[in-house]
């Protein structure tokens, strides 16, 4: 996954990149999750939210620490070079699960999922706006 690099990116700009780009990867799967639902072979999937949460975490513990950005690698999380990182998504056993049980409950489940998703994003994005808008009008700052 690559934003495009249309901004001189410091460590808290390019943390906020990662977050809007993981949050619209995940969107799309759990549209599909809901839009695929009545396919025979379906099967929910998710990305690892808790896994990237915790390593965006670290990384943000560091740069107070030692004002430096360091992005470590999970299980199904990988960061590469130029901004660039992976997310693995894998099949969300617990969705399944309730999938096959109560699918009006994994419908809630899964919306309330996106809802989550996109408050996380919107708070992201709107972040980068202000920090941006900032930057620009340096008598604006916020410490």
């Amino acid at each position: 996954m690559n934003l495009p690099a249309l901004f001189a990116t410091d460590n808290i700009t390019e943390v906020l990149l990662k977050i809007i780009n993981f949050t619209q990867t995940r969107q799309k799967i759990l549209i599909q999750n809901i839009n695929q639902m009545n396919a025979a072979d379906f099967v929910p999937m998710d990305l690892p939210v808790d896994e990237f949460s915790l390593l965006i975490a670290e990384a943000l513990v560091e740069h107070a620490k030692k004002d430096r950005l360091v992005l470590r690698d999970g299980v199904k999380v990988k960061f590469g070079s130029n901004g660039t990182f992976e997310a693995a998504a894998f099949v969300d056993e617990e969705a399944k699960a309730l999938f096959e049980q109560n699918r009006d409950e994994y419908l809630r489940r899964q919306i309330n999922k996106m809802l989550e998703n996109s408050i996380n994003q919107r708070i992201a994005v709107d972040l980068l706006r202000t920090k941006q808008k900032n930057e620009s009008c340096p008598e604006r700052s916020f410490n």
